[in-house]
């Protein structure tokens, strides 16, 4: 039987913020809860995160309808402190994250294997909005 790799997805943002800045925001569910959905008709109720390798973390995604939602969780492989963070999905798909710091602006990369169900092209653009919400929150903030 033969096995595909999964198609690695990458999306980013240059944040004008500084990278300790960047890393909390990014890190602790009080922000998370705050910039963490793809759409305005969204939002993540619920955060939890145990930011170490071997460390759990979750976050409740929900319509703001009531229609639908899910939780979105995985478990830390790495965790570098203002530098990487990466972490296995609860289906087994890998996500990685550098902090890359320039300085007064930090430069956030994501790379995630891409799940089979929705096109690749559906799933790049709802993390890249993700993404843009937290440079969006974090310059406001």
């Amino acid at each position: 039987m033969e096995t595909s790799q999964p198609t690695k997805v990458t999306v980013l943002a240059v944040i004008q913020a500084p990278v300790e800045k960047v890393w909390r925001y990014w890190t602790e569910p009080d922000h998370i809860t705050k910039w963490n959905q793809a759409s305005e008709d969204w939002h993540a109720p619920r955060a939890e995160n145990d930011l170490r390798v071997g460390g759990k973390f979750l976050t409740r995604m929900e319509a703001k309808d009531g229609s639908m939602g899910f939780d979105f969780g995985g478990v830390y492989d790495v965790v570098n402190q203002h530098e990487a963070i990466g972490y296995t999905m609860e289906d087994g798909r890998r996500v990685d994250i550098a902090f890359v710091d320039q300085g007064n602006e930090t430069k956030v990369i994501e790379t995630f294997d891409a799940e089979r169900s929705n096109p690749v092209e559906f799933q790049q653009a709802g993390w890249q909005a993700i993404m843009d919400n937290f440079k969006a929150y974090t310059e406001q903030n």
